[in-house]
């Protein structure tokens, strides 16, 4: 049976995450309320802007629901996913999940006509990764149970920690699938521990 992922749908490109699923056979759904969390096997949290969207999430209860989704299933975050995800956001007093031991800081890149597009070795086998960074936060610390999968310079642009993955990229505007790939492996390994 396919996996069902969730995919955030308040703003970002929630429909290239979506696409991506499906060309690597998951099932998406997109999430607009707290209520659409129930059954998911993972969910992806894509980018956008980190305020707005904790704006939309203090709404009902959404917040909450999606701390407890979190702590207990796979959960992926792009770029401002990658902030709602971290322990601590620097020079901000932004409220973020707490959930992956990572500190960041917002739009550190530089603005949107410094966005760009870049080619980095990575852990996972085949090619160098294509990432694309727009208003790109940076991870300026990982806690020592996080694993780095690629960088720029010397920056983690991709880690993961135990069933929770985080890129400061957009691996949905790419071709490049892997990354999917892996969250989705990741979903499935965490299934099989729970069997």
């Amino acid at each position: 049976m396919p996996l069902t992922i969730g995919v955030l749908a308040l703003q970002g490109a929630f429909e290239a995450h979506a696409r991506v699923l499906q060309n690597l056979g998951a099932t998406p759904k997109l999430v607009r309320t707290p209520e659409q969390l129930e059954g998911l096997d993972g969910l992806i949290m894509p980018g956008g802007e980190s305020t707005t969207m904790l704006k939309s999430l203090e709404r009902g209860g959404f917040f909450e629901a999606l701390a407890a989704f979190v702590a207990e299933k796979p959960t992926f975050g792009t770029c401002a996913g990658a902030i709602l995800l971290a322990t601590d956001v620097a020079h901000s007093t932004q409220k973020c999940l707490g959930a992956l031991d990572i500190s960041v800081e917002r739009n550190a890149y530089g603005r949107q006509n410094e966005s760009a597009i870049l080619s980095s070795e990575t852990s996972m086998p085949g090619a160098p990764l294509e990432m694309v960074f727009i208003r790109a936060p940076r991870i300026s610390r990982v806690g020592p149970g996080v694993e780095t999968l690629a960088k720029r310079g010397d920056d983690p642009v991709l880690v993961r920690s135990g069933s929770l993955l985080a890129a400061t990229f957009h691996p949905e505007l790419s071709g490049d699938e892997r990354v999917h790939r892996l969250f989705l492996d990741m979903v499935e390994d965490s299934q099989r521990s729970y069997r």
